[in-house]
């Protein structure tokens, strides 16, 4: 949603669309916001107009994204609380030293930090020794990490258990799209869905989803996980996220070590 339909829309169109998505009565958001039922009816209607304070209150307790929290704001008449850095800017500095120090911890293993539309920000060493014979045009800035995955030019060739992965994945960009209102991860979701790969269809057998991928004449086999930053205020810091690829087996350790 663009900012500037964020400010056509009246904040209550706009808290009932989100309280909707996140399947809450409004007797429920009240109760969890710790507000009187009928003022929250009455701001979703247009018969209240609500403070900056609970204009934030109930995005915190709706978990909405920090871009569209700017966006109620600016529905309700309230200037933008968080700010978007390059992260360049010197005031991210710190957020650089920390990702430069977590992708050098996980070395040799890899490991990568995306944006929120999942665009490669940066990555460790390890990651290059992956991406052979994958298409220059899939490596063309900005990398899009799922499309490199999913894409007959990218590694899908390589992934042993593709139909499982597929799954994985679009579950979770589906999921991600559905809650924040994204409609670039909708459509990159649509994208990635057409493509060639199948979906497995049978109930996951075990307690996660590994990654087996072909590499040379071995076979590498992954564990997915995810790092954030919690407490991030930044619209940048806050829409990062490390996706770090840590070895299933003793196997795959060593082959990573060589």
């Amino acid at each position: 949603m663009s900012s500037a339909l964020a400010v056509e829309a009246s904040v209550g169109d706009l808290l009932r669309q989100w309280r909707q998505r996140r399947r809450l009565s409004q007797l429920d958001l009240a109760g969890e916001a710790g507000v009187s039922a009928r003022h929250l009816s009455f701001v979703e209607t247009g018969r209240a107009r609500p403070s900056r304070e609970m204009v934030l209150l109930l995005a915190e307790q709706l978990e909405i994204p920090l871009g569209a929290r700017n966006e109620l704001l600016a529905a309700a008449g309230f200037a933008p609380v968080y700010r978007r850095r390059d992260l360049g800017d010197p005031d991210m500095a710190s957020v650089r030293a920390a990702l430069d120090l977590v992708l050098a911890a996980y070395e040799p293993f890899p490991a990568l930090v995306v944006d929120r539309a999942w665009h490669l920000v940066a990555a460790n060493g390890a990651l290059a020794g992956l991406l052979d014979g994958v298409a220059p045009h899939l490596l063309e800035p900005p990398v899009n990490v799922l499309r490199l995955s999913l894409h007959p030019d990218g590694l899908a060739p390589r992934i042993l258990n593709l139909p499982q992965w597929r799954r994985h994945v679009l579950h979770r960009l589906g999921r991600e799209a559905h809650l924040a209102g994204d409609p670039g991860l909708a459509a990159l979701h649509r994208e990635l869905l057409a493509l060639p790969g199948g979906l497995d269809r049978t109930p996951p057998n075990g307690i996660v989803v590994p990654l087996r991928l072909r590499a040379g004449e071995e076979v590498l086999s992954f564990l997915g996980t995810v790092t954030t930053f919690g407490t991030a205020v930044d619209l940048t810091a806050a829409e990062l996220s490390i996706e770090a690829f840590l070895p299933a087996d003793e196997a795959t350790a060593a082959a990573l070590r060589r």
